[in-house]
Formats: C-alpha cells, structure tokens, sequence
C-alpha cells in the first residue's frame, strides 16, 4: 500500500480509511452514572459536566445504535489503562504530525493518570509530534514537575492543561495545537456556524476565548481557558488556535482532528459566498448523532487503524 502523503490546502492526502481496531468490551458508552462518577471513576467536576447531548440510544443513525460496533475497552488494572492511554497519546501525535499540526514546539496533548489523578501525561518539550513513542510521554504533577521521565515540560502545556484537567474531572485528555486552519479561523474571534453535517458537532458545545495576551505561562490564564471551556467539547482561543477535550484520548485528538476541518471549510465557504446555516433543531438532532463521547471515540478508530499499522513503533 502507497504510504507517501501529502498535505495539501485540502488536509491530508493518501490516508486511506481502514477497518476499525477491534476490541474486546462490550462496555457501555462513557458517561457520568447517576453516582456522579464518570466510567473513568473521577469524581464530579467543579464544573459541571455537559448534558448537551441527547443519550445516544435515543438517536437514530448515531453509531452506538448499529449493531456489532465496537466498544471502548474497559480494564482490569490502572497498569493496563495507563498503558493503554500513553499508548493513545502517542497514536493521537503521530496522527497530529501527519495532518500538519505541528508548529515547532508548540502544541501538546495530555492524558491524565488513572491512578493519581492531579497528573497528567504529555510530550516532551521540543520533540517532533512524529517521533514519539509511548515511551517517550513524560508525567508531571500538579505543580508542573516532572515525575516519570527525564525530559523538560513545556510551561504553556502546564499552564492550560493543568487547569482543564482541574476544572473538569470528566476530562480524560485534552488537545492544542497551532494548526493552519484552526488559526486561521481563531483569528476571527468567531464561533463555528453549523453549515456542514460535522460542525454540528459543536453546535453550542464550544466556547470563544477572547483575551489573547501572548504566550500562555501563567495558570491563571489557563484557569481562565477552563472556564471559558466550561461543560463543553471545544473551545476557540482567538489568535491562537484550538483546544478540544475528552473522556478518552481517542475522543479528545478525533475533536480536534474535525474541528480543524471545520474551520477550513467554513473559511472556503465564506471564501465562495454565504453558506446556509442549519436551523437549530436539525443542528441540534445531527449534534447528537455525530457529537457525543461515543461518536468521537468511534471515529478515531479507522485512523488509529492505519497509524498502528504503517508505524508500529509508537507503541514502543
């Protein structure tokens, strides 16, 4: 099979979709129980946790709803989870690293630990998104150390993603990068309209972060970010690009993955003439039907497919 790719104006090039990665759970669909504890077993979040998307055993055509889809895996100890979730992160950078989403050092995904929950694994400062392995992630704890690894953190990562992962114990994983069209289109200081089947899963499930200040090294602005996140998927940090989060690494990297794409085809369409809106209550069923915790886990998997099999090393 052809592996040479080419990122062009229309994203990613010769990324043939596979077969999804099969896996054995018939686990339900993440969420938060009636406990208030989410699957993952964190306890409510400070803030609270979004009810935006209708359950999706109600949505017909979501994907939860056709038969023999695979489930998200469930484990049987935090090693295997914590190994699993590095594992994810190091698939999510591979990926971010073939749709040019890289930007010198800057961007980092974050996972956080099953274990000890105020910490959170993430790359190393200045290591290429293509070359890392599951081995290379380094941990850090909440006060911006590192405490498993050797290599540096990258204060802008500490300073946003500790305060996410603070402010929403819901969230697994959370992702930045400086991605071309993600902004561009934070440039704008806009929120994404729902003018295609895959913005909707935005729809009203993402924030605009409106103080730019430069570089981001002080936690209070991160706490900021959070809150301007609040119970949502997404959040678009004007002249600076786009956070996406969620309840497993797969779910977080495959938001931002999409909302990239969202933002460049809402810029050609606005480049060509004045895209028609979807009216609310369609924007609404179709959020529920391609926006929820499953739907992002799920679409994740044909591109994890293809990035385990063309490099194999990044479970190493």
């Amino acid at each position: 099979m052809e592996k040479n790719l080419e990122v062009g104006r229309g994203g990613l090039r010769g990324f043939e979709v596979a077969v999804a990665v099969p896996v054995h759970s018939t686990e339900i669909v993440p969420g938060v129980n009636s406990s208030g504890a989410s699957h993952f077993g964190y306890k409510r979040s400070k803030l609270p946790v979004s009810t935006s998307h209708l359950p999706e055993d109600e949505m017909a055509g979501s994907p939860a709803s056709a038969p023999n889809v695979p489930q998200p895996p469930k484990f049987a100890t935090a090693a295997e989870e914590r190994l699993h979730r590095k594992r994810m992160l190091a698939a999510a950078f591979r990926l971010f690293s073939r749709f040019a989403f890289d930007e010198g050092v800057a961007g980092h995904i974050t996972a956080r630990d099953p274990e000890r929950l105020d910490h959170f694994w993430v790359n190393p400062f200045g290591m290429h998104f293509g070359q890392i392995r599951a081995s290379d992630l380094i941990l850090v704890n909440h006060r911006g150390q590192v405490v498993e690894g050797n290599q540096p953190v990258n204060g802008a990562a500490f300073a946003i993603h500790s305060q996410v992962h603070a402010a929403r114990a819901d969230v697994v994983a959370a992702a930045h990068a400086h991605s071309m069209y993600g902004k561009s289109w934070a440039s704008l200081g806009r929120l994404l309209d729902p003018i295609t089947q895959d913005s909707c899963a935005f729809y009203e499930d993402h924030g605009l972060f409106a103080d730019f200040t430069g570089v981001v090294y002080e936690t209070s602005e991160g706490e900021r970010i959070a809150k301007t996140l609040g119970p949502h998927k997404a959040a678009i940090l004007r002249n600076h690009g786009l956070l996406t989060v969620g309840e497993t690494v797969e779910e977080a990297a495959w938001w931002f993955i999409t909302m990239d794409r969202s933002c460049h085809a809402q810029l050609l369409a606005e480049t060509a003439g004045e895209p028609v809106k979807i009216d609310h209550a369609q924007a609404i069923t179709t959020r529920g039907q391609v926006g929820s915790h499953f739907a992002g886990w799920f679409q994740f998997q044909p591109l994890l497919a293809r990035i385990l099999r063309d490099e194999p090393d990044l479970l190493d």
